[in-house]
């Protein structure tokens, strides 16, 4: 396992090429080689975790024993879950965390080298310009590629829909955009009677005007986009949504 010593990058450009690095070797992990990483996440071991490493490869082990360890630990216990999910959501939940991950080294490096307030801005504008893993892992990067010009104005909001709660929840966001431009008080009016006594089904608070939000497919509960952690630009690449209950509680494929 890699455990930074001996491997300390200490400019911008050093800890980027670092984050790539590894972020190569997550994505081998969960795409090409998923296999093998399936076989070697048994839920029958102990707690698991996927490294990535500087030299474009992965391992999945055991976390560090030392404490505090010399880097920032990834998810632990990424196995347990394996045989709970269908697959591809599995794979999806990881390669979410694996990004959490990569941006806790980089930043781990930039704090303990003393990077300043326009090395740590410079830093994460280039990783930014990277797909994340959990967009080449669901595929989302191809979509986003191919409809750039339709996201940019979120145009492909009011065309694309695929069951009549997804469209719904195009409208509203839809219609959030349209009213920084131009005056939509009936809309809203509307839409207020119309949605007011609707529940978010994670924080039990009303819909209000001029706020995003998304309808499981599943349990056809309502949710507000940011205590589910979908941005309306997400939600246009989302085919089915299901709700993180309703995705916990996926059978044994």
């Amino acid at each position: 396992m890699d455990g930074g010593a001996g491997y300390n990058p200490r400019t911008v450009e050093e800890v980027f090429r670092d984050f790539k690095g590894r972020r190569a070797g997550m994505i081998k992990a969960l795409t090409t080689e998923v296999e093998e990483f399936y076989h070697q996440c048994d839920p029958e071991k102990e707690n698991l975790c996927l490294y990535g490493f500087p030299s474009e490869q992965w391992e999945v082990n055991l976390p560090a024993e030392e404490v505090p360890p010399e880097l920032p630990e990834p998810a632990l216990g990424i196995n347990f879950a394996r045989d709970g999910m269908q697959e591809k959501d599995w794979l999806s939940l990881v390669a979410v965390h694996s990004d959490a991950w990569l941006l806790s080294v980089a930043f781990y490096f930039g704090a303990r080298f003393g990077f300043d307030k326009a090395d740590r801005k410079r830093l994460f504008n280039m990783i930014n310009e990277l797909p994340t893993i959990f967009e080449v892992v669901t595929g989302a990067v191809k979509k986003q590629t191919k409809e750039k010009t339709t996201v940019s104005n979120h145009s492909s909001s009011k065309s694309k829909s695929n069951s009549k709660r997804g469209s719904e929840s195009q409208v509203k966001y839809s219609k959030a955009v349209q009213s920084k431009d131009e005056d939509e008080d009936g809309l809203e009016e509307e839409d207020e009677e119309e949605h007011g006594e609707t529940l978010c089904g994670a924080c039990g608070e009303h819909y209000a005007a001029n706020e995003f939000w998304i309808c499981c497919d599943i349990c056809e509960k309502w949710f507000h986009g940011k205590c589910v952690k979908i941005t309306p630009a997400r939600a246009e690449h989302i085919k089915q949504y299901k709700c993180p209950s309703c995705s916990n509680k996926r059978a044994r494929p």
